[in-house]
């Protein structure tokens, strides 16, 4: 059974609740609790937030607009549309208005489609047909992008639910760690296997023009061998989907930050959030930081596999949700 699955069905079923789970691929389940309501969950995720509030969660551009509203410091951006879209909207913005959006921000920025997840196709970029490349590898999935202004500092996600954090981590880029012998890809297919074992959707491609990309700007490739200890990272977007490394934050992360994702996760309309954002320490007062996101589905399952410790707090978790799906 997927790892996120077996929790649910653990914490259900100490609830005394009744869980069917479709038996192919293990990743839908329906609740019956005690009290005769019922729920669902889809792979990882409980059905906890409203329909409408995740909606705009999951659209980056329109999320940030109220968040903006709201006073929080989110990225500087602008949504572009392909041809197709361009031509039914009143204000249309196509993919060339996007290169000269990229000229105002300055390079580098940051490029993405509008309404996906994962960190698919999530593009530091450094140039002009690098961003043309970019843009139409994500018009051939998805309608619109997003160019941002790009932002240092380190990335954080903190989980909040109701008015409490539950968890926080740092999430670090891709990278694979030299033992003298490997190749990198060796290294990679070594780190894919393991991260398989999750059960969370990993999205390491081999074929992957970013990694490409960030092993050219380090003068290697995926044949090169790597001296034991010396780190090589192989994206710059840290999610976790796309084999990022975490370092958990939980017990050190400073009330201001707390709060913050708290205030953050009632303004959006949301019970349950992933609140990711840029600092420089989430270990002290907070000073300055950049709000990139709000998930309203985060994955638990990569959190969990951190140790025993780690999955206690995802299973206390899914309890205290299940707790008020039940009752709500």
């Amino acid at each position: 059974m997927r790892f996120m699955t077996s929790i649910f069905k653990k914490v259900a079923t100490e609830m005394g609740a009744t869980v069917l789970i479709e038996p192919e691929y293990e990743l839908i389940g329906h609740i019956t609790f005690k009290n005769g309501k019922k729920s669902v969950f889809d792979n990882t995720r409980l059905n906890v937030n409203g329909f409408g509030s995740a909606y705009l969660a999951k659209d980056k551009a329109f999320s940030n607009y109220f968040l903006q509203q709201f006073g929080y410091k989110v990225t500087e951006g602008k949504t572009f549309f392909n041809e197709k879209i361009c031509a039914t909207i009143p204000n249309p913005r196509n993919i060339h208005d996007g290169w000269n959006y990229v000229q105002e921000l300055g390079l580098p920025v940051i490029v993405k489609p509008l309404n996906l997840s994962l960190g698919i196709l999530v593009t530091k970029v450094y140039e002009k047909s690098e961003y043309y490349d970019v843009a139409e590898k994500i018009f051939n999935i998805h309608p619109g992008l997003i160019v941002e202004r790009f932002y240092t500092g380190n990335d954080y996600r903190i989980l909040a639910f109701n008015d409490e954090v539950l968890a926080a981590y740092q999430r670090i880029p891709l990278s694979v760690t030299g033992d003298g012998n490997s190749t990198i890809l060796q290294l990679i297919q070594i780190k894919r296997e393991k991260l398989i074992q999750t059960g969370e959707k990993i999205l390491i491609d081999l074929e992957d023009f970013r990694i490409i990309k960030k092993l050219q700007q380090q003068n290697l490739t995926l044949e090169s061998v790597i001296a034991k200890d010396n780190i090589v990272y192989l994206l710059d977007n840290a999610n976790l989907s796309t084999g990022g490394d975490s370092v958990d934050f939980t017990d050190s992360i400073h009330p201001d930050f707390q709060q913050l994702a708290i205030n953050i996760t009632k303004d959006m309309g949301l019970k349950l959030a992933g609140v990711d954002i840029l600092t420089s320490d989430i270990t002290k007062p907070l000073v300055d930081y950049t709000l990139l996101e709000v998930n309203a589905a985060p994955g638990l399952a990569h959190y969990a596999s951190l140790g025993k410790r780690q999955t206690q707090k995802v299973e206390d978790l899914c309890y205290k949700i299940m707790q008020a799906l039940e009752t709500e």
